[in-house]
C-alpha cells in the first residue's frame, strides 16, 4: 500500500462503521495473516473501551496487532511474550505522548459507559471529531513501530 494508505484505510473504516478496535485490527490484522472478518468479530467488544470508557479501542486494536506481530505461537513462549510485552510498553507510551492518554474517557472529555456521558458525546459529535484522530494516531504509530512496507 501507498504510504499512509493504511492510516488512511483505518479512519475510513472507523467512519463508516467500524468501532476503533475494529478499524485498527481489520486494517493490520491481515498483513500478520489475520482474516478480516474475523478481525472484525474479535475486535468488537474492545470498542468504546470496551463500553466502558476505559483504554481505547484504537489501543487495544493495536495491542492485538503487535501480538501478531510478536506474539508466541505457543505457551510458554516466554521470549516472544517479553519482546510483545516490550512493544506494548514503547506503543503506550508514544500513544500517550501524542494524545495525553490511552483512557478512552479522558480522551472524549466524558464516561460513554453512562447514559449522560453517551448523550454528551452524540451531542457534542465527539465520535466524528475525537475518535477520528485517535485511530489515525494508533495506525500512525503502528505504521513507525511494524515497519511495513508502503
Amino acid at each position: 500500500m501507498a504510504d499512509g494508505a493504511r492510516v488512511d484505510e483505518a479512519v475510513t473504516k472507523f467512519r463508516n462503521g467500524c468501532n476503533c478496535s475494529q478499524a485498527i485490527l481489520s486494517t493490520y490484522g491481515t498483513t500478520f495473516g489475520l482474516d478480516e472478518a474475523l478481525a472484525l468479530r474479535v475486535a468488537c467488544g474492545f470498542g468504546g473501551g470496551m463500553r466502558r470508557a476505559d483504554v481505547c479501542g484504537a489501543v487495544t486494536g493495536a495491542l492485538m496487532v503487535l501480538g501478531l506481530r510478536h506474539g508466541p505461537t505457543s505457551c510458554p513462549g516466554q521470549p516472544q511474550k517479553n519482546e510483545t510485552y516490550a512493544q506494548v510498553q514503547v506503543f503506550h507510551a508514544r500513544f500517550v505522548e501524542r494524545q495525553g492518554t490511552v483512557m478512552c474517557r479522558d480522551l472524549l472529555g466524558c464516561d460513554i459507559s453512562t447514559p449522560d456521558g453517551q448523550q454528551k458525546a452524540q451531542a457534542e459529535q465527539l465520535f466524528k471529531t475525537i475518535c477520528p484522530e485517535a485511530v489515525k494516531v494508533a495506525a500512525e504509530i503502528l505504521e513507525e513501530m511494524l515497519g511495513l512496507p508502503a
